[in-house]
Parts: structure tokens; C-alpha cells; sequence
């Protein structure tokens, strides 16, 4: 099925594109800073040399831990259409915890069709890969983890890590295989889509103007053969790694639907998979708290760095647990009252720079 679906992605892939996730305006971005002691940090790494802009890397290095280390690949959301690899909140605390943390920029959907963000996806690990003794990494031990768009690219890594048409430009000879995935609320099944908008589905994922659309160079629901080749659920195998997903039981972006396709994709074909839902929790919001960072932090360290006593489940699993609280800063008096703005207002006025830094926008 994969060799089937990949062919397919082979003649027609390259001349399309596909975005997916109406994702709100991302957080602030919290750029990591560069004079941290604890921390060797190298910016703008070219992983295809003379590319792109977005075809670079930021390495986080914890300077104190035991090397070789596990690496954790970051992959930023934005809808494919926009985001950075400057935001990147998680690497400070696995730093700590002695893992090498990568965030890697890629093509958006302006900038190239699908398949492409998927090629920069695997070209980064590669080149990262073919890299690790120079920066001390443990080539057998990476992880993805991305969020909304950047969720189902980590996906796409995990499952269509076999999918060799996706492997071009340098070090071809180098795996693009991850052995562990963590996917937050990731569109996973675009197949799925023309029986949401049958059944009269509010909002607008996979709209014929939607991100997904666009992604795939055509309204989804005459391009489904394209969308089932960006879908992760469609290319599950045994030989996947271990998945942990998120997401909330009241995303209005991404349907909570989309992640438990894949998990029941990923049960089915005998992978481990820890299904977590965040109950209440929107489009990332209501996540967090000690014991959801407790529980990725031993799905990584049981899977990287092979602690078998780490108390990550094993099997198909899936548990639930309320949201947090979101707790937003009170507004100045000339902010006024009004509401934060959803991606479309943001489209309408912003300017995003080649990097994805957004200008003249009202972040909440």
C-alpha cells in the first residue's frame, strides 16, 4: 500500500500543494537566547545547501550531558502557511533533561506543493543524522514532535519513514527514520474530510479555501487521491515507532476525529501508541500542566533513552484528563475589549517575513 501510494505521490505530488490547519495566530515567539550557559546553541544551519530561506536549522546543545545525545526534531504548526523555527518552547526544559533539541524551518504551501514540506522534513533529518558526530548526537535515538501542521509532519515521519520518494537532494544514503513521534493535534486523515463537510460540519477544515486546499493545489474534495497521500494514517505499518498524541475534545481547527484515526490506524497495525485527550481542550489550548509534562517526558525517555522504568504505557492506550486553565494577562485600558483575532483577520493585514516572523499583528 505504501509503494502504491507513493508512486502515486511520485507523478502527480511534485506539481501540487496542500495546507490543513486553520490554526490560530501561534504564541509570541520565544526565541531561545544565545548567551545561555548551559547551552551550546548554532542558528541558520543550511541542511540543503544554497536553498531556500526556510531550509535551515536551529541546534540546541546542552553543554553538561552525556554524549552522545538523543535529539528531539521540532517541527513548528502554522497551517503550512506560515510559523517559524524560532518558536520553540520546548527545548529549554529537555535540555535539561540531557536531549539535544533541533527546529527546523521548511517550504510553506506559498513557497512549494506538497509534497514538499515533507522532502525539507526528511532532508533535515538526514543531513542531522549524517552530522551527529560532529555535534555529538546518538543517530539512532531522534524524535519528532510538532504541533498542528507541524504535527502531521512529525506523523508523516514516523509513519512514511520507508516512503522513499520523499528522500531527494543530499545524503540519500542516510535514514530519514525517527524512533519516536510525538504528534499535538495534527491533521492525520484527509480522507476523511468529504464525509465532514457531508455531514454538515461546522467550521472550515477542508473547505475548498482552506489551508488543506491549498496544500493539495485544489479543493480536497477533487483531489483525494493527493490527499490521501499527505494523510499519516494511510501509510501505518508494524514497523512504525512509538506515537504519543494530544488533542483536545473541542479543537474548532483540527477535529479530535483526525487524531483518532490515527491512533486506531496505529493500533491496528500492532504500534505502540499512548492516545491522550485533553478534555475541554481546544486547538492546543488547556494543555499542559505537571501531569501531562510528566507524561511525554517518560514517553521520551522510555523510547530514546531506553529507561526501561520510566512509567510510559506500552501497547494502545488511551487516557483523558481535563484542561488547564488558560490564564491570559489582563489587557491595558487602550487594548479595550475586544476579542483575539482568528487566522483569517490575521491573514487579511499581516506581513510575514521569508523567516515566518509576523508583522502588524494583535497578539493576545
Amino acid at each position: 500500500m505504501k509503494r502504491l501510494v507513493a508512486l502515486v505521490m511520485g507523478l502527480l505530488g511534485t506539481a501540487f500543494g496542500w495546507p490543513l490547519v486553520h490554526a490560530q495566530l501561534p504564541p509570541p515567539l520565544r526565541r531561545l537566547p544565545d548567551d545561555v550557559r548551559e547551552m551550546e546553541v548554532r542558528r541558520d544551519i543550511a541542511y540543503v545547501p544554497e536553498g531556500h530561506p526556510r531550509q535551515r536549522l536551529d541546534l540546541y546543545l546542552p553543554k553538561n550531558a552525556r554524549r552522545p545525545l538523543p535529539l528531539i526534531v521540532w517541527i513548528h504548526g502554522g497551517a503550512w502557511m506560515g510559523g517559524s523555527k524560532d518558536s520553540v518552547r520546548i527545548a529549554r526544559p529537555y535540555l535539561d533533561r540531557g536531549y539535544a533539541v533541533a527546529s527546523i524551518g521548511y517550504r510553506l504551501s506559498s513557497d512549494a506543493p506538497f509534497p514538499a514540506q515533507i522532502e525539507d522534513c526528511k532532508a533535515a533529518v538526514r543531513w542531522l543524522r549524517a552530522h551527529a558526530d560532529e555535534y555529538g548526537l546518538d543517530p539512532n535515538r531522534f524524535a519528532a514532535w510538532g504541533s498542528s501542521a507541524g504535527g502531521h509532519l512529525a506523523a508523516l515521519l514516523g509513519t512514511a519513514g520507508d516512503v522513499a520518494g520523499w528522500d531527494v537532494g543530499l545524503h540519500t544514503n542516510v535514514s530519514s527514520r525517527v524512533q519516536a513521534v510525538c504528534d499535538f493535534f495534527g491533521p492525520a486523515d484527509l480522507r476523511r474530510i468529504p464525509q465532514y463537510l457531508a455531514s454538515g460540519m461546522s467550521g472550515a477544515f477542508g473547505r475548498a479555501d482552506s489551508p488543506e486546499s491549498r496544500l493539495l493545489g485544489g479543493p480536497v474534495t477533487a483531489n483525494l487521491v493527493r490527499a490521501a497521500t499527505a494523510s499519516p494514517a494511510a501509510y501505518a505499518s508494524p514497523d512504525d515507532p512509538p506515537f504519543f498524541i494530544a488533542h483536545g475534545d473541542q479543537d474548532p481547527i483540527v477535529p479530535h476525529d483526525q487524531s483518532m484515526a490515527l491512533f486506531e490506524a496505529l493500533k491496528h497495525a500492532g504500534v505502540h501508541v499512548h492516545f491522550h485527550t485533553v478534555l475541554g481542550g481546544g486547538h492546543g489550548h488547556g494543555f499542559g500542566g505537571p501531569e501531562f509534562d510528566r507524561m511525554i517526558q517518560t514517553f521520551f525517555d522510555r523510547w530514546l533513552k531506553g529507561d526501561a522504568s520510566a512509567p510510559a504505557p506500552t501497547g494502545a492506550v488511551q487516557t483523558a484528563a481535563p484542561a488547564v486553565p488558560v490564564r491570559r494577562p489582563p489587557r491595558s485600558s487602550s487594548e479595550g475589549d475586544h476579542p483575539p483575532e482568528r487566522f483569517e483577520e490575521l491573514r487579511a493585514h499581516s506581513e510575514a517575513t521569508p523567516d515566518g516572523r509576523v508583522r502588524g499583528a494583535r497578539v493576545p
